[in-house]
This record gives structure tokens, sequence and C-alpha cells, in this order.
């Protein structure tokens, strides 16, 4: 009898896991088209940058400047070997003189070594300071080596010219076909100071736009001194510091355009929950589930149109789970639409309200979810999903 009851409750307990309710997540990856500090229409996108710096060499100026050097010591090779020629007849010349130098010298300090007592010159020669023969070395003759091209090493020179930086530079969204906004970007030399053993340096650059003609935007950047090496100037790589700091200024002017003008895409990505529709309870949830992700996966910051569509399918999810929040029995966990369904709206709804980047209607979710969290029995890892959402919207 014990055996039957036993057996009974497991079935029990096996039933009770099988309608409950399996509740799980999708990572769906995203679009968002960032905004920028000043809108402009569509068809006026575009622009012209006038860029002046102090650079203006090239790689193909380098290799015929090293041709050219390389061509001038070949045309004068000859002249080289007769002058090395005629220095080393010359200092075979002195070299007698030197050896007849050194022969007086040697006779003349032999001959006072000579009137010292013996126990002079033994006590100096045991120093080894009594006199000796020094003839110098007799010149030999090296001719000079012919000159032979070799490819210039690049990485030595600063090769970029103001076509180059202009073309590195690009605003998101925007075409350079006209100037509906002209850029002038002046960018002056690069200025280095030794402070406590180590070079500091500023590259004072200008960032002037106009729209239309009129003046919008002034902007220095790179103005303040800063540490570029800890070692002193005069044993730094200017080149290497000078390739840096332009990358870094280049990289500085796009941000800041971008951040003023351009229509830049990032990608996201958002956590959505889904219901196991087993038994066709959930089927409203189950279709808000596939409008969000598929939609999200539509949206095309390249193109308004497909946008436009994508945003009006996610509205539809959001306003499914909206209407089911009035649902909700949160003191029966038995019901079909519990406190654990609950969780899973909630946090669709802030989520991808977030994603929309409409942070008022997140937050209204949020605190209706807050004025029900006393019967949601959260995870740890929905706790702190809690908390980085609450970080999100409050930030």
């Amino acid at each position: 009898m014990a055996l039957k009851r036993i057996i009974w409750l497991t079935l029990l307990l096996n039933i009770g896991v099988i309608k409950a309710q399996s509740i799980n997540t999708e990572t769906v990856d995203y679009q968002i088209l960032l905004s920028p500090k000043f809108k402009t229409e569509i068809n006026d996108r575009s622009y012209k940058i006038n860029l002046l710096s102090p650079y203006n060499l090239t790689k193909e100026q380098v290799i015929e400047n090293s041709k050219k050097e390389f061509q001038y010591k070949l045309s004068n090779f000859d002249a080289l070997v007769e002058k090395s020629k005629l220095e080393f007849n010359e200092k075979l010349k002195t070299y007698d003189d030197e050896v007849v130098l050194a022969k007086e010298k040697f006779e003349i300090e032999n001959a006072a070594f000579k009137k010292l007592s013996l126990l002079e010159r033994l006590a100096l020669t045991e120093q080894n300071k009594n006199p000796k023969l020094r003839i110098p070395a007799k010149p030999e003759y090296f001719p000079p080596s012919k000159p032979v091209y070799s490819e210039p090493n690049l990485n030595n020179y600063l090769i970029i010219d103001n076509s180059v930086l202009e073309s590195q530079i690009q605003i998101s969204g925007f075409t350079k076909t006209s100037s509906f906004y002209d850029i002038n970007i002046q960018i002056d030399k690069l200025n280095l100071i030794d402070n406590n053993n180590q070079t500091h340096g500023n590259q004072p650059t200008s960032i002037h736009i106009k729209k239309n003609g009129q003046e919008l935007l002034n902007h220095n950047i790179f103005t303040d001194y800063k540490l570029v090496s800890s070692s002193p100037s005069n044993s730094v790589n200017k080149v290497t510091i000078e390739k840096s700091n332009i990358n870094n200024i280049v990289k500085e002017i796009n941000v800041y355009l971008n951040e003023q003008l351009g229509y830049q895409s990032i990608d996201k990505s958002i956590k959505l929950y889904f219901v196991k529709n087993k038994d066709g309870k959930y089927d409203d949830l189950e279709k808000a589930h596939i409008y969000a992700t598929t939609n999200l996966k539509k949206i095309n910051p390249a193109n308004p149109a497909v946008t436009e569509s994508a945003i009006a399918g996610l509205k539809k999810a959001l306003d499914v789970w909206a209407t089911y929040t009035t649902k909700i029995d949160y003191k029966d966990k038995k019901a079909v639409y519990n406190s654990k369904i609950s969780t899973m709206i909630y946090f669709n709804l802030i989520n991808l309200n977030l994603a929309l980047d409409n942070k008022s209607e997140a937050e209204k979710w949020l605190n209706q979810m807050q004025e029900n969290i006393i019967y949601m029995d959260l995870s740890s890892s929905e706790n702190n999903e809690l908390k980085n959402i609450e970080k999100e919207i409050y930030k």
C-alpha cells in the first residue's frame, strides 16, 4: 500500500512539472541608427572637406628622392675615388716624417735614460717606463665602395599628404558629392617639449563647419600638451611619434564629426523571454515573440522605409505584451497567466522599449513591475538583470 502511495505521488509530481510553464530566453542581434546632435534631411546629407596640414610627402616622392641620391653618389663615385687616393698619398708623405720624428724622440729619451744610475734604470724598466721606439703604423689604402641602390625603408618617413588625410575622414550616412556642409580642417605642426626628462607634445587642430555658407560649429582639439614618451625629446623617434599623433587626430576628427552630423549604425543585442506554447494557451504571446524577433532583424538603418515597417511590427509585439499585463493573476501560481508569465512579459516590455530608445516607456513598465515584484520569485540572474536595467534607465 505504501509503495502505491509513493508511485501515485511521483506521478502527481511529474504531471505538475509537465504542466509548469517552460520559459526560455533568446538573444537577438539588431542594428540601430544613432541620431546626431544636428539632424540633416536625407537629400542634404553631403559634405566637402578642405584640409590643410604641414604634410605633403608621398611614397613616390620618397622613392624618387632615394633614386636621385643614388644617381648623385654614382655619378660622383670616380671623383670620390680620386679624392681618396690623393688623401692616401698625403698620408704616406706625412708618414715618413712621423717615422723620423719617432726615432729622434726615442734617441733623445734613450740618451737621457743611459745617464741615470743602474738602480734608477731598473726601477723605470720595472714600471715599464723605459724609452721605447714606437713607429706609427703605415697607412693602408682602402678604396671607397661603389654605391649600390637599395629601396628606402618607408617606415622611416611620414608618408602622408592632405589628400590622403581627407580620404580618411568619413561622416556616416553622408556622401562627398556636394557641399551642403563645408568642413575646413587645419592641422598644425607637431610641437615637442621636455618636462622632467619626458617628451610632451601638442598639435593644434581646428575644425570649422559651415552649413549653406553659415558657420555652424568651431572646434579645437590637441591644443594641450600631453605625454608622448617617457624619454627626452632628443632620444625619441619623431617619425613614430608623429605617425601615432596623426592617427589619433584623424580618429578624433571622425568621432567629433559623426557625433555632430553622422548617422551611425551600431550593432546591438537584446534578450527576449518566451514561453513554450504546447497546448495553444500562449498563442498570442508566441505571436508577439515572433513579431519582436523577426522585426528586430529587419531593422536596416540604411533603408528608412524597411526600418519604419519593422518598428511598426515591434509595436505590435509591445501591444500584445501590454494587453496581457492586465490578465495576470499574481496570487495563483497555477493560473495560466501567473507571476512567472508576468516576469517574462515585463522584461520584454522594458528591454524592447530600451532597444527602441523609449526610456520613458521602459521606466513606466519598470515601475509597474516593481509594484508587483513581491509576487515574483526572481532568480539571482533575473535580479541582476533588473539592477542593470535600472542603471540604464536612470543613468
